[in-house]
């Protein structure tokens, strides 16, 4: 399965409702996403088949190791950005939106530099 956009936003919800909720079904990430139900079950689906989350009982979702990782990757970069984008004079919300957009396009190296340049002069 190629990582897209949208297999990291799928990712990065259901990690944040863990965080939030506990467990996770996936009423709660059509309810945070804002997408139908038949397209997350969809998408859930193909996360399933891929190796990113696992359907337990009662429709539990849990990220795998593999999952876990690319969503606390994509959430980091999410935090990481939005919070450089506040200092600088960005309101939380805008920030936050511009984030999500962001965290998917730059290189490895470009958010490297970001992050160590927040963490040296930011925090």
């Amino acid at each position: 399965m190629k990582m897209t956009e949208s297999t990291e936003d799928y990712l990065e919800t259901i990690l944040m409702e863990q965080c939030r909720l506990g467990k996770v079904r996936s009423i709660d990430v059509v309810n945070a996403m804002g997408f139908s139900r038949p397209t997350v079950s969809i998408a859930m689906k193909k996360l399933t088949e891929n190796g990113y989350v696992i359907v337990g009982d009662g429709g539990c979702l849990t990220l795998t190791e593999r999952g876990r990782a690319v969503a606390e990757s994509v959430y980091e970069r999410h935090r990481v950005i939005a919070r450089l984008l506040m200092t600088i004079g960005v309101d939380e919300e805008t920030a936050y939106a511009d984030a999500c957009r962001m965290e998917h396009d730059m290189s490895e190296e470009t958010f490297s530099c970001i992050k160590e340049h927040f963490q040296k002069y930011c925090t």
